[in-house]
Formats: structure tokens, sequence, C-alpha cells
């Protein structure tokens, strides 16, 4: 049975809301992050030498990555759901967003997160991290205008790996300025497999 090594408030919840949608078996083991340093347990590196997650376990084969392990559990578990057909513009347009989340978008929120807690020490990058935040959400925003997904007319593996990037600008109070991105987030929490996965993994505050 395909496993989901899960740590709370982390990329990994994406992995089980992928899973609830498709209706797909799996089994759950979750880990607790240090409450001090807010680091994954060493027990994680069991699992893959990083000792990250997520990570997910499917006979003998074990993925790492989430674009990577969305990829893979559409393809292998999926039976044609949640991925436009191979070949086709959407595929194309699909494939970018599951690179871009992480590759691209995750960067600068990532380095706020980090650089605030320098404080002054780290005021000198501030506007520069502000720029690419901006950057990043207006070109979000913009490809969800008129949108109800970001590819295609249903929900797909893209929706499900961007809902990181959502949840953290969100996190960070900086989504409330970009409607569109926002509107969508809203409309992902509203799913039931939405719930159903939150409901597994406990709360997702991300630091809050």
């Amino acid at each position: 049975m395909l496993t989901v090594h899960h740590l709370n408030e982390s990329r990994s919840q994406r992995v089980v809301w992928l899973l609830e949608e498709l209706g797909v078996p799996y089994e759950l083991k979750t880990y607790a992050r240090d409450a001090t340093t807010r680091l994954a347990p060493p027990e994680l590196k069991a699992v893959h030498p990083l000792g990250k997650s997520p990570v997910i376990t499917d006979g003998g084969r074990t993925v790492i990555e989430t674009g990577a392990i969305i990829d893979y559990i559409v393809r292998h578990h999926g039976g044609g759901r949640m991925q436009p057909a191979a070949g086709t513009a959407d595929y194309d347009l699909h494939q970018q967003w599951l690179h871009y989340a992480e590759g691209s978008a995750m960067l600068p929120l990532m380095l706020n997160m980090y650089v605030g807690r320098l404080k002054e020490a780290g005021a000198p990058l501030h506007p520069r991290i502000a720029s690419e935040i901006a950057n990043h959400l207006t070109f979000v925003d913009g490809a969800l205008k008129g949108r109800e997904f970001f590819v295609g007319g249903g929900l797909t593996g893209a929706d499900v790996q961007m809902s990181f990037v959502a949840e953290v600008a969100r996190a960070q109070g900086k989504l409330a300025s970009y409607p569109d991105f926002n509107a969508w987030l809203d409309r992902m929490h509203a799913r039931p497999a939405w719930a159903a996965a939150l409901e597994k993994t406990g709360p997702y505050a991300l630091g809050r």
C-alpha cells in the first residue's frame, strides 16, 4: 500500500489532499516537528537519507519532492484523472506549474520567513524579497483571472502543487492583495477532500 510520511505543517499536507481527491487507499504515518527547532525528527531519515517530508513509499519505491510525488501518484494511481492528456498544450502547462511552484514561487516566500527571523540584520534584504514576492503573486493572480482552476476546466495536480504557495502567502499576510489567487484558495478549502485531508493531518497554521 502507498504510504505518506507526513510532517505536521508541511508540504506533505497537499499529498494527502491529492489522495483524498482521487479516493486512493493509503496509509498515513505522521511525524512531529521539534518544538524548539521546528525541524523534522530523525525518524524520517530511516525513510529517506534527507530526512525530509513529503516522502512516499509505494511497494519497493520511495519518492521525494512534492512535484515528483504528485506526478507519480497521478500516473500510477489516478486512472487518467487530475492530469491533462500527454502531448496537449494543457499537459505542458500542467507540468510547468508542477515545477514553477517549488522552483520559483516558493523561494522568495521562504526567504521572507527566514530573513524575517534575523530582525534588523535582515533589513537590507527585505525590499528585494518583497519585490520578488509581488512579482510572483502578480503573475499567478493574472494566470487565474477568469479561471476556476490552473489548467483546463477541472482540478489537476497543478492546483494541488500550487496550494502550498497560496497557503504560505496567506500565512505571511500577502495573499489578500491578489483577489483571484485568494479566491482560488478559498475554493480549494471548500472542497470536501481538502477538509478530509485536514482532519487527518491536523492543524495547518504554518507557524502563525
